[in-house]
Order: C-alpha cells, then sequence, then structure tokens
C-alpha cells in the first residue's frame, strides 16, 4: 500500500468543509425560499415615499401627473385661479375671490341665500379646469386626519383660458336656488358623495347617518401608487428584508398588472373609469370588477343609441364595445402607467401598431384629408370627442369607424358630420346658431325638436354618407350593428324583437363582422324587460340554462342582468314563483357578487321568496345581507336607504323597513319617494296586523298613544309632505313618464281626481305601450264617470 501524499491528506478536509458550507448555504437558501410571509399577514398603506426609494424613474414620471395633481391642499403651489381680489358674476351674484393671510377665500351665496365668506380647503384637478372645496361641518375636536363635508364651488378656473368660469349643471340655465341639490351646496355638489372614492387613495367616508356627519379618511390625498398597485407594506417588508427571493405564494405582495391575461390591468382602472354601482368599498387592484361593481348599460341618457358616448360615462363601458378592447389591448399599450402621457405622439400612437401595409392608414388615401390637417388625426375620425363640464374634452374610447349610414338610417352621431355640420351654420336663424357651439349643441337641440337643425343635421349626414360611399366603393364596410336593434327597440318597433334575441344570443348577422358585446347584449336583454316584451323570458332562461351547462360561459354582467330580467318578468306575471327560484336559487351562490345579488334580488322582486323555505332560505338570506352592505356604501344618499326598505318590505321585516325609509327622509329631506313608499308600507301593515304580531309592534310605535288614528295621520301627513316634491318633479321632467304618473297617483290619493287625470293622460301619451299607466287611468275615469 502506497503512501498517501500530503496535498490528498490536505485536499479531503478541504473537499469536506467545501461540501458542508454549500449544505449549510443550501439549507439556508431553501429556508430563505420557504420562510415566505405568515399566511394571516396583511398589507397596509404606507405612502409613496415608500415606493420612491426603489423606484424613482416611475415617480419622476409621476410627479405631476393628472392623478398625482387629482386633489390637493390649497396652497400658493396648487392653487392656479386667480385670488387677488377678483370679482365674478353670474346669476345676478357678484362673488370676490380673495386672500386673507395664507388662506384662500371666496364671499359667495351660501346655504341659506345670504352672501358669505367661505375658507378653500381644497383644489381639485389641475387641467383643463380647477375647482376648489369649502368644508362644513367639522367638529371642534375632530381629528387632523378627519375630513368634514366638502362642498365643489360651481365656480371653476379655466386654466388654458386663464378665467374664472361658472360650471353649471346640464340644461340648467336658470339660477339655482339654496336648498336645490344641483347649488354648490347641495348633496350633487358634495365631494364623498360624488368625487373622493375616486380622487384619493385609500378613502373612508364614514358617514354617520344618526348625526349627519362626515369623519373621512385617506391614506394619500390624490391618486397615488397604491391605489393602482394595491396597498404595499408587505412589498416594501419583503424588499427590506435582505431575502434572495420575494414570497413564493404572493410574489411581490402587489398586484401582477403585466400578466398575459389583460383583465387584472383593465379592472384595476375600470373602478374609476367606469359608470358604475358599488357592490361593497374593499376592491383592491387585481381583484374581479364585478365582486365589487355593477356596470351601468348602455342607457339611452348616457350612450346613443349605438353606443358612442353622449353623458360622461368615464371610458370603461366604451372600451369594452371596441375591437381593440377583443383583440387584447390594455391601457398601457397606449397610455405611460405613471405619467399618463400617451406613449408616442399623434397619429404614432394608432400607427406603432397599425403598421400594415406600410402607408396603409397614415395617408390621404385612407383619410382623404390633407396632411396634417384635423381631418388627417386618427384620433378625431375614430375617436371623436364630447365636451363635458363645459370645456373638457373626453374621446370616445370605442374605436370605432365613423358610420354615417347608420346616422341616416338612425339619427346616432358620426365623427365625419362633428366637422361638417359647420357648413350648414350660414343656413341657420342667427340667433339658433349663436347657441350652438359644439356638435354636441347641435344634436340636443335637434333631441329637444328644433326642426331647422335637426334638418342641418340630416343634409350634412347624408353628404358624409355619399362621401363615403364615393371614397371607398365597393371596399366600404357596413355590418350590421348592435345600434340598430337598439334604436328599433326603443323606438316601439316589435319586428325588432328577433333581432334583439339573436343578438342577445350572440350571434351575429349571417355573412357579416358584425360586433356583439357583453354590454350591447346585456342592454338589448334590459331594453326588452322595460318594453313589456315576455319574449325576454325566454332570452333570460336561454342564457342562465348555457352557464348553468358551461359555468363561465355567460360573463357576469350579462348574467346579472338576466337574473334580473326573471325577477321583473316574474313581477309582471310572465314567469312563475316556482319557476323563478329554479332559475336563480343557484345563481345566488355564483362565485360573481354581481351575480348572487341580483339573483337573490330577483327572487323578492318577482315574489318567490315565499317558496324558499328551509335551510335555502337561510342561505339566501345570508346573500341578501350583503345586500344592505351594499346600499349602505353609499349611506349618505335616500336611494340606497330606500332600496334597502324595498327588500326589508318584500321579506315582511316591517321594522327594519320603516327605519330605512325614515333613514332615507333623514338624510336628504328633498329627495322623492320615501314618504309615498312610507306611507303605502304602513296601510299594508295595517292590513296585516291582526295575524301579524311583528306589525302589529310598528303600528303601535308609529301610532303612540293615538293609537290606529296615530297611524292614519302619519299616514295622511306623508302623502302631504310628497306632493310639493312630486310637483316639483314633474315640473323639472316633463317628458319623463315614471315621473308624471307617480304625481297623478299622488294627487289621486289626495283625492285630486281632476290633476290625477291629466298627468296619468301626460304618462300614457309619453309612454303607451307601459299598460300600467293605461290601466291607472282607464280605471280613474271609469271612476270619475260612475254616477
Amino acid at each position: 500500500m502506497s503512501e498517501k501524499s500530503p496535498h490528498t491528506l490536505l485536499r479531503r478536509p478541504t473537499i469536506v468543509a467545501f461540501i458542508a458550507v454549500c449544505v449549510l448555504i443550501a439549507g439556508g437558501v431553501l429556508v430563505d425560499y420557504y420562510r415566505g410571509l405568515p399566511t394571516d399577514a396583511v398589507a397596509t398603506f404606507v405612502g409613496r415615499d415608500a415606493c420612491a426609494q426603489c423606484h424613482p424613474t416611475q415617480m419622476d414620471a409621476f410627479h405631476g401627473s393628472h392623478h398625482d395633481l387629482a386633489m390637493d391642499h390649497a396652497t400658493d403651489e396648487s392653487v392656479l385661479g386667480d385670488f387677488d381680489d377678483a370679482t365674478f358674476v353670474h346669476d345676478g351674484i357678484t362673488s370676490r375671490l380673495y386672500r386673507d393671510g395664507s388662506k384662500f377665500m371666496i364671499h359667495t351665496e351660501g346655504p341659506t341665500g345670504e352672501m358669505e365668506d367661505f375658507e378653500i380647503k381644497y383644489v381639485f384637478g389641475v387641467e383643463p379646469l380647477q375647482q376648489y372645496m369649502v368644508e362644513f361641518d367639522r367638529e371642534v375636536d375632530a381629528p387632523e386626519d378627519e375630513v368634514g363635508r366638502v362642498q365643489v364651488l360651481r365656480i371653476s378656473w379655466d386654466v388654458p383660458r386663464q378665467k374664472w368660469f361658472y360650471l353649471r349643471p346640464p340644461d340648467v340655465s336658470e339660477k339655482l336656488a339654496p336648498g336645490d341639490p344641483l347649488h354648490w351646496t347641495g348633496i350633487a355638489q358634495r365631494w364623498q358623495t360624488m368625487c373622493a372614492e375616486c380622487h384619493s387613495t385609500d378613502l373612508k367616508r364614514n358617514y354617520d347617518v344618526a348625526t349627519q356627519r362626515y369623519h373621512t379618511t385617506f391614506s394619500e390625498i390624490d391618486v397615488s401608487c397604491e391605489a393602482c398597485h394595491g396597498p404595499a407594506s408587505l412589498h416594501v417588508e419583503m424588499a427590506r428584508s435582505h431575502s434572495l427571493f420575494w414570497d413564493r405564494k404572493r410574489g411581490y405582495a402587489l398586484a401582477d398588472l403585466k400578466t398575459a391575461d389583460t383583465k387584472p390591468q383593465l379592472e384595476t382602472c375600470a373602478p374609476c373609469h367606469s359608470r358604475r354601482g358599488v357592490l361593497d368599498a374593499a376592491m383592491q387592484p387585481g381583484a374581479e370588477y364585478t365582486d365589487h361593481y355593477s356596470l351601468e348599460l348602455l342607457r339611452p341618457d348616457t350612450y346613443h343609441d349605438d353606443g358612442q358616448i353622449k353623458d360622461e360615462v368615464y371610458v370603461y363601458g366604451s372600451f369594452l364595445q371596441s375591437k381593440m378592447y377583443h383583440k387584447g389591448i390594455r391601457c398601457t399599450d397606449c397610455h405611460d402607467p405613471h405619467s399618463l402621457q400617451l406613449k408616442h405622439p399623434g397619429n404614432e400612437t394608432c400607427t406603432s401598431c397599425h403598421q400594415h401595409a406600410p402607408g396603409k392608414y397614415d395617408v390621404p388615401s385612407h383619410h382623404h384629408h390633407a396632411v396634417g390637417s384635423e381631418g388627417a388625426k386618427c384620433v378625431n375620425c375614430h375617436m371623436p370627442h364630447t365636451t363635458y363640464m363645459a370645456i373638457d374634452a373626453r374621446r370616445d374610447h370605442s374605436l370605432r369607424v365613423p358610420r354615417p349610414d347608420l346616422s341616416v338610417e338612425l339619427g346616432t352621431p358620426n365623427a365625419c358630420s362633428s366637422c361638417h355640420v359647420e357648413d350648414q351654420r350660414e343656413l341657420l336663424d342667427p340667433a339658433v346658431s349663436e347657441e350652438l357651439d359644439l356638435y354636441q349643441d347641435w344634436l340636443q337641440a335637434a333631441e329637444q325638436g328644433n326642426e331647422e337643425v335637426a334638418e342641418a343635421i340630416r343634409m350634412t349626414d347624408q353628404w358624409c354618407d355619399d362621401a363615403c360611399e364615393k371614397w371607398y366603393g365597393e371596399a366600404r364596410l357596413q355590418p350590421s350593428h348592435y345600434g340598430e336593434v337598439l334604436a328599433n327597440l326603443r323606438a316601439g318597433d316589435r319586428s325588432a324583437v328577433k333581432d334583439a334575441l339573436r343578438l342577445i344570443a350572440g350571434s351575429s348577422t349571417p355573412g357579416t363582422e358584425s360586433l356583439t358585446p357583453m354590454i350591447a347584449r346585456a342592454t338589448a336583454l334590459e331594453e326588452l324587460v322595460q318594453s313589456g316584451h315576455r319574449d325576454a323570458a325566454v332570452a333570460a332562461q336561454r342564457l342562465i340554462d348555457e352557464n348553468k351547462e358551461s359555468p363561465g360561459a355567460v360573463p357576469p354582467v350579462l348574467l346579472a342582468t338576466a337574473a334580473r330580467a326573471v325577477g321583473v318578468l316574474g313581477a309582471g306575471g310572465a314567469i312563475a314563483p316556482k319557476d323563478i327560484v329554479k332559475l336563480l336559487l343557484p345563481l345566488s351562490k355564483d362565485s360573481s357578487r354581481l351575480v348572487r345579488s341580483e339573483a337573490a334580488r330577483g327572487i323578492l322582486t318577482g315574489g318567490a321568496y315565499p317558496q324558499v323555505t328551509g335551510s335555502k332560505r337561510r342561505e339566501l338570506d345570508k346573500v341578501l345581507a350583503d345586500a344592505e352592505e351594499e346600499y349602505m356604501v353609499a349611506d349618505d344618499r335616500a336611494n340606497s336607504h330606500m332600496g334597502w326598505a324595498m327588500i326589508s318590505e318584500q321579506r315582511g321585516q316591517w321594522a327594519d323597513a320603516v327605519r330605512a325609509y325614515s333613514n332615507a327622509m333623514r338624510v336628504e329631506p328633498q329627495t322623492t319617494g320615501p314618504r309615498s313608499n312610507l306611507a303605502t308600507l304602513l296601510d299594508r301593515i295595517r292590513s296585516v296586523a291582526d295575524q301579524d304580531p311583528a306589525a302589529a309592534k310598528v303600528l303601535a310605535t308609529v301610532g303612540g298613544s293615538e293609537g290606529m288614528a296615530g297611524v292614519q295621520n302619519q299616514i295622511d301627513q306623508l302623502r302631504r309632505d310628497e306632493l310639493p316634491l312630486l310637483a316639483r318633479d314633474a315640473k323639472l321632467a316633463p317628458g319623463l313618464a315614471d315621473v308624471q304618473y307617480r304625481y297623478g297617483l299622488a294627487l289621486y290619493l289626495s283625492g285630486d281626481s281632476e290633476g290625477a287625470q291629466k298627468y296619468l293622460k301626460r304618462a300614457v301619451e309619453l309612454a303607451p305601450h307601459v299598460e300600467a299607466f293605461g290601466v291607472a287611468l282607464r280605471a280613474l275615469q271609469q271612476q270619475m264617470n260612475s254616477p
């Protein structure tokens, strides 16, 4: 046996030691990898400064963006308006804007109608206008980070023109009286109810119904990092831990907005960029939109019949209609997520993707306008703008091809006419022409019955349609469009029902490339229901069955609309209670909160709640308990309490219903509805009190020492108090059939049969297809003519 080399003897312990070190390191790495965050760890908001340390490039881009400047304290740096003892006159009121030391002040009409001095506490926005806010009802001992009721002044600063202007509500030309909800001190101008949620980060409204006081808080005053990425405390904790890994289950512990699926990013932006109802106030970035929000459909007061923007709808509902959405385009394909600026200048925003074939689109042979002109800009044809808040032009994100042919057929707008209608101006009466600044003004004048303007628009539409036919000839695409179906349904054309059913099912006309976006399908179903077409029951049932066979096949918004349709149609007798339960009870367990909520409420609305018993009733009640949370997100609004009152009433929860109607009157005393509803409810409770101890108990509380006479006095007083509010609404909305109908019924109950007949007749004239209006009028006339 040979003697070992001394080098070999030295090498063996070294190798052993090296292996041991490697094992220790590997073990440490594995321990580090598996350690992770505690499973019950909850992320909290830490503020932008914690983000800026590691993300200076993103922070530099964010600084000065519209998100960064969404709201701020009123300071020398943030205030853009002229407060150098400036005066501004509107509606006979002379307001003065001035400084009191470091404070920004305004002397103007207050909530009592008297001229008062108010301190400007906050500024809102930065361009093209800036608004100013005053804090009311702040309690003396309120914490520093708490905000009382905040009202937004209508006197606003026009940033490009550097002048004050008065921001009128749409369609209101007269002076707003103090006490009017639209007055700057009214609820429609309240920051907490109209603006706060989308202009600050981690906002908590904290309204106290009993005291009618706000104790609002936010983590940051503007739209900061965590508004889009989520609360970052756990992310920061891991970043500072010097670990080799992020958390193996939570990743970066922030919302992942760069996934191949575009949905997380789009639905993170959507809550503040959509017109919607709120289901709860707990949505975090990256979560499912329909677990927290209910998207508004293509209503005729907010969208034109073909889905183009009319009122301000904040992008998402429009974008869902676009081919861009269906092709997987997301917000950050065009917009820088931190600066919010477009990623490319001018037409390059579009041609950076639309390059095939080279020069196909950004050339006169495509757009037929001079290079460099307004008509040669992609956005002016495919994203025409509508101006809101007097000076804020917002582009339509449905990204559609101009369709003057649909304008000729349906009277909808089109991008071509939006410019070329100016060619007709010289043919108008000068007094009429003077009132038409924007294309939307022309459209509104025509809608309100100005035949001279309507004819000018028709001539323009036809000229544009002829030009497109000449330019594009056989290559011109004119596929069938859902706007044709919606327009015909709204015009009362029964022949459109078959087309609507086809649209709802998601099928296109054979041989066309018609786009059938989910929001249009849901709107068509809603229109069928509102028009009283029983075919809607078949369409709703088919959607529910389709989703049953293939869960998730029907998008939540469309499925929720089907559930709502079943309830409404059931209330009208089109679907039997047992069938309502069969259709909707399984949906009350759906993964989407929106679907669960609409299904549960549909069972109530359709009168099928008594059919659900035992454990199934208990499960259904849990879903309905969530509905109370949904309504109370906006517990400073009367409609929220009324919504919960009606659900309580349908369940026979009499005391809860009475309390909710009373809260509706408390939070918004000038709102129409809760008094009439409560009077009707008390009548109903009185009719069942002999058999229902809970009803008897409520009546005893309401009647007090006067007993049933006291109950009757309450009912009579509620109806008397409601009459002037209904009269006000009927005067303000002469074209809304439902408003005229409700006022007519109230007049009848007050003993004024002649007045009731007048307003019921008006309701029938406005909406002859609504059966209930005609039935009420005929019954009244029969009663009046009987001996």
